[in-house]
């Protein structure tokens, strides 16, 4: 019926972009009938049905948006994710540099690795990224892309991917080290419990904090940030034992097994967690990443922490009531993730009273959708089209009603964060994080040194596990 189409990342026929999820359906279903056509005429399967379907496949951000709406309520993100999984086990999915990469590196335990590739590709890789961009910018080689994206049916042409790849720049100045590194915590064999000595006594509310990828690994003020804060408040903060993913990103690329098989020892570890530290009674899982929200859920803590619950980080300092009252000088835009991590609240309302002040909301999704702007960045580009149009509408109208602030994006998604950085030339407005936000309101300008050095001196207990 197409009631899809409106509320569709993937469909935005200004951008010449139309895979909506009604037409991929269509096309599906239609690729569905001539594998089973040829199977049965005995003519063998073409090959060119296979590229196809990773065409399809490939153009989905995976948001789940669409289910909303159906009235037959048919999730083509599900969809999305089966036919990636088909596509491997048939031994048909193409070889992306991109998607290797991002999976090598959040697939990475160890420290030393992890720090080795971090420096590569955070460091160098962006670095690089940027320069091409600044490059290609005078070349004159991406207005046009960026002002009418080219369709993006089939594979694009190796010269065109790479003016896609080089659009947009790369976000810079990302803190030298992971959170880990930063306190000195990567030890696999030791879980630390974070407290102020001077206000959380033994028997304070205990919460587990689980980073994630995004915001331990990549952007690490985000989760110093979510600690800094929860320290402030004079909680024991439990953080799990060495560097772990959640298992969605692993999901959502098509190879389950690998996310269930992370999901699994992750579990298990988690249950020795909670034996080791069944005295703290902990209540409530802490995330600061809305695609650790939707893969934690699936963990069934309950069974792990009896009667815990999940809670994003800003609802919890909302519950808390820790917020400020209004910054001076600076107008905020949210942009709510795809994959929200605020689940009790409606997000808008959350942001509104952290911030202490009106924030407006910018619809659409950022375009990044986790490693999409590195697999497909030809998608990413028409994503990105009606997202840009959308910052630009809201931040005039903000300057409009306030001349003199400084206008900045906030969101609550570490991919998001990456995404909305991106912006910035067209824009004019910093994108960053509502705790990282509240933490230099709350804390100073300096928080994260500041708390680095408390929690290395005399704020972090080291449990052998």
């Amino acid at each position: 019926c197409g009631k899809c189409k409106p509320v569709c990342s993937t469909h935005v026929p200004r951008a010449n972009l139309l895979y909506s999820p009604r037409n991929k359906i269509l096309g599906v279903g239609l690729l569905t009938e001539a594998f089973l056509y040829e199977e049965q005429t005995r003519r063998g399967v073409s090959l060119k049905h296979f590229d196809e379907l990773t065409d399809v496949a490939d153009h989905c951000t995976v948001c789940h948006k669409c289910v909303n709406p159906c009235p037959v309520k048919i999730d083509f993100g599900d969809v999305s994710v089966a036919m990636r999984n088909f596509l491997r086990k048939a031994g048909k999915k193409k070889f992306n540099p991109g998607t290797a990469a991002a999976m090598a590196f959040l697939n990475a335990k160890d420290p030393a690795t992890i720090k080795a590739m971090r420096a590569g590709m955070m460091g160098l890789g962006y670095k690089a990224q940027r320069a091409g961009h600044q490059l290609f910018k005078r070349l004159g080689l991406i207005q046009e892309q960026t002002s009418q994206p080219p369709s993006t049916v089939g594979k694009p042409a190796v010269k065109s991917q790479v003016i896609h790849f080089f659009n947009k720049p790369m976000p810079g100045n990302l803190p030298k080290k992971t959170s880990r590194a930063l306190l000195d915590i990567e030890d696999p064999n030791i879980v630390p419990v974070i407290r102020d000595p001077q206000k959380a006594s033994e028997g304070a509310e205990a919460v587990f904090y689980f980073p994630g990828c995004g915001s331990e690994r990549l952007f690490s003020q985000v989760g110093l940030a979510t600690q800094a804060m929860l320290y402030h408040a004079g909680v024991q903060t439990v953080l799990p034992p060495g560097y772990l993913c959640c298992g969605y990103p692993q999901n959502a690329t098509g190879n389950a097994d690998k996310g269930q098989a992370i999901t699994t020892e992750n579990r298990v570890l988690f249950h020795r967690v909670a034996n080791t530290l069944n005295y703290l009674d902990i209540k409530t899982v802490i995330v600061s990443c809305g695609t650790c929200m939707d893969q934690l859920q699936k963990y069934a803590f309950g069974q792990i922490f009896p009667g815990c619950r999940i809670l994003d980080i800003h609802e919890y300092l909302m519950e808390k009531g820790i917020k400020l009252d209004g910054v001076q000088g600076v107008r905020y835009m949210y942009h709510d993730p795809c994959h929200t991590p605020m689940k009790t609240h409606a997000p808008l309302k959350v942001v509104n009273e952290l911030m202490g002040s009106e924030v407006k909301l910018t619809d659409r999704c950022c375009g990044e959708s986790g490693t999409l702007a590195a697999t497909r960045p030809d998608v990413s580009t028409q994503v990105r089209f009606r997202k840009e149009e959308d910052i630009r509408k809201v931040a005039a109208g903000l300057r409009e009603q306030s001349p003199d602030s400084e206008v900045k994006i906030l969101t609550s998604c570490p991919a998001c964060l990456q995404g909305l950085s991106r912006y910035h030339d067209d824009a004019n407005a910093d994108a960053d994080y509502i705790v990282v936000e509240m933490a230099k309101a709350v804390l100073g300008d300096n928080w994260m040194a500041d708390y680095v050095a408390k929690a290395s001196h005399g704020g972090v207990e080291r449990v052998l596990l």
